[in-house]
Order: structure tokens, then C-alpha cells, then sequence
């Protein structure tokens, strides 16, 4: 059964496993969180009009200065993508026929991007049985000869959190064998920016950081990410960038969006919530389920149960739940699931209960 490789777009996987959709859907495979965009979109977005009518910023201006003065480093350390997905190519280009290390589960992205440029991959595979904990000492142990490390952090799909010590230790392990650290830190806002890596960039100039603005602002449709490295590195990646590749309104809403602190503390205190009730609920039922600290969590059914058949069933009573074919080690008997409000929460407990007692 050949799936899609990410989450969203629930219609295609309909097709794809030519089950009938549902009038109404539930969409839980999507990381999107369920308030929607900041309010200023809606009350400012017929002043945008002018901005159609001419050629963005080549350097996606003015949310490259943004973003810069938000984190506190210079702009020339900023270069702006079409979404973070964007920023990867370029990656991949940088690497291409070099070695690489992943650890896997990933977003399916690296590798994809990766394998395009004949990058030769190294895995270093996370378990259920070590809690998909990472071992640094077996990760420092494979750089030799290797130009990039892939580290998501907080990591997709278990949505487990690197701890500054940790993320310390392995910088050094990458700075000791001259290789580059490439830390995505696309769920970093819910977990805070004091787990951010970016103001201990300075001592580390290997690394390279990717953000997203996607998950936590709620516009995945706008394509909007950013990088932050040294100046070389950033010159060297967006050499392989389209000119204008951030259009004008994704620029100027992204600009906005960093000036937007009660809209994040509203996101993330929700998140928790939920996704601590969540895990409640599903260890109630003795599913297994990954210590996240953000807006996601994974979780694993009792060992009895058939995965292929609740994600199915599941499908045809419209909850759309993130398959993990994608995911190398969870082979699809994890689900990935994202916080949505209290109500469809409900609902999703509600279903689970009841397959469990019936199935």
C-alpha cells in the first residue's frame, strides 16, 4: 500500500486508497494548529492588493529584516525561502555526492532532497524500545568524513525535545570533525525559543539553522521559511534560490507575524493542554505514545491490534490520522495525530475508545 509521503491534503489520500471521502473530515495528519491565522491577515488583507502589482523583494524584504531583528542577528545571516521545504533543495545541492548523516524517523524531505543529489546517506535509526531517545556518542562516532549532520529539533514525527546540553555536545562533535550541523527547527515555537539553538550559533559557524513560519502563524498556503547561518553559508545556499522566490504578501505577512506574542501564547498553551490530555487518554487505553513537547505526538496501538485496519477504518469515518510508512522505524504502526480544539479532540477520543472495545 503506497501512501502519501507527508500529511494535509486528506482528497489525495482518499484517491489514492480509492475510499470514498466523507462529506466532513477531520484532518489530524496536518501539524497546522486550529485558530487559524493572526487576525491582522483578515482586517489588513485588501491593503495587500497593491502588492500583486509589482515584483517582491528579491530578498523576500521585508521579512528577512524581520526575522533578523527577532532572533537578534545581523540580516546578512538570513536568507528567506518558499517554505523551509525550499530551503532543503538548496541543502541537498550543498551535499550533492557528499555524505550525509540522518536520523531516522525524518521528514521525508532530507532524504528525498538528498537522494535527488546522490548524496550517500548514513542512518542512524531511533526505537520505540530507547523511546526514540538519540544516542550522541553513537552519533559523534559516524562523522568521520561526513559534510552534514540532519537534526530536527523539537524531531518530527515524535515531537521529542533536544536539550540545550545535548544540542551543545553534538555542535561540538560536528565542530571537532569539520562537519556542518543542520538543525530544522520547524516546531521549536511551541516548545520556546529557549530551546532555540540560534543564540548559540556564534560559537558553532558550521551550523545552519532552518525555521518555518508554517505551524505556528497557521499559513501553509503562503509557503513561507527562513535560514540562519554565517554569511558564506547563506551566500553559498541562495545561489541556488529562483530570483523572487518569497512573493510580496507571504514577505510582508511574515514581517507582521513575528510581532505576534499573545497570538503564540494562545497557540502554545492550547497545544499543551490538549496534547497532555491526549497522551492521557491514549496511555489510559495502553497505547504507547512518544513524550512530545509540542503540538503533535505519536502513538503506538496495543500489541493485539491491527494498524492497517484502524487507520482505514478510521479513514471511512473521516478521521485523518498520519500514517508513518514514511517514517523508517515506525513502519506504520505508529500514528502521528496534531492538536486541534477541545471538540475535535473529543471526537477523537470518543473513536478510539470505541474501536479499541470493539476491534
Amino acid at each position: 500500500m503506497k501512501l502519501p509521503d507527508h500529511g494535509a491534503n486528506p482528497h489525495r489520500l482518499y484517491q489514492q486508497l480509492n475510499i470514498e471521502c466523507p462529506e466532513r473530515i477531520l484532518d489530524f495528519s496536518e501539524n497546522v494548529h486550529p485558530f487559524g491565522p493572526p487576525e491582522f491577515i483578515r482586517n489588513s488583507w485588501h491593503s495587500m492588493h497593491g502588492l500583486i502589482e509589482r515584483y517582491p523583494d528579491p530578498e523576500g524584504e521585508p521579512f528577512r529584516s524581520a526575522a533578523a531583528s527577532y532572533h537578534g542577528v545581523s540580516t546578512e545571516q538570513v536568507i528567506t525561502g518558499n517554505g523551509a521545504a525550499e530551503i532543503f533543495t538548496w541543502l541537498a545541492h550543498r551535499y550533492q555526492k557528499k555524505k550525509v548523516v540522518l536520523i531516522e524517523p525524518a521528514f521525508s524531505e532530507y532524504r528525498k532532497t538528498l537522494e535527488a543529489e546522490e548524496a550517500q546517506i548514513i542512518t542512524i535509526q531511533l526505537t520505540e524500545e530507547n523511546d526514540w531517545q538519540l544516542d550522541i556518542e553513537l552519533l559523534a562516532s559516524s562523522l568521520d568524513g561526513c559534510a552534514a549532520v540532519y537534526i530536527c529539533n523539537p524531531h518530527n514525527p515524535t515531537g521529542l525535545l533536544i536539550k540545550q546540553p545535548q544540542m551543545e555536545s553534538i555542535a561540538e562533535a560536528c565542530k571537532k570533525a569539520g562537519c556542518e550541523l543542520v538543525i530544522d527547527e520547524a516546531f521549536i515555537d511551541f516548545a520556546g525559543e529557549a530551546f532555540s539553538f540560534i543564540p548559540r550559533q556564534s560559537s558553532y559557524p558550521q551550523t545552519i539553522i532552518v525555521r518555518s513560519m508554517t505551524k505556528m502563524y497557521a499559513i501553509a498556503g503562503l509557503r513561507l521559511g527562513y535560514a540562519i547561518g554565517t554569511l558564506e553559508i547563506m551566500q553559498a545556499l541562495k545561489q541556488g534560490a529562483a530570483h523572487w522566490n518569497v512573493n510580496a504578501i507571504s514577505a510582508q505577512i511574515g514581517a507582521e507575524c513575528f510581532k505576534e506574542q499573545i497570538y503564540r501564547e494562545r497557540v502554545i498553551a492550547s497545544a499543551n493542554e490538549e496534547r497532555e490530555r491526549m497522551a492521557a487518554f491514549l496511555k489510559g487505553v495502553q497505547c504507547k505514545v512518544s513524550a512530545s513537547a509540542v503540538n503533535f505526538l505519536s502513538f503506538k496501538l496495543p500489541e493485539e491490534k491491527d494498524s492497517c485496519r484502524f487507520f482505514i477504518d478510521f479513514l471511512e469515518q473521516g478521521f485523518v490520522l498520519r500514517h508513518t510508512k514514511s517514517f523508517r522505524g515506525m513502519d506504520g504502526e505508529w500514528f502521528r495525530i496534531g492538536m486541534k480544539t477541545p471538540a475535535q479532540m473529543d471526537q477523537l477520543q470518543e473513536a478510539i475508545g470505541r474501536w479499541l472495545m470493539d476491534n
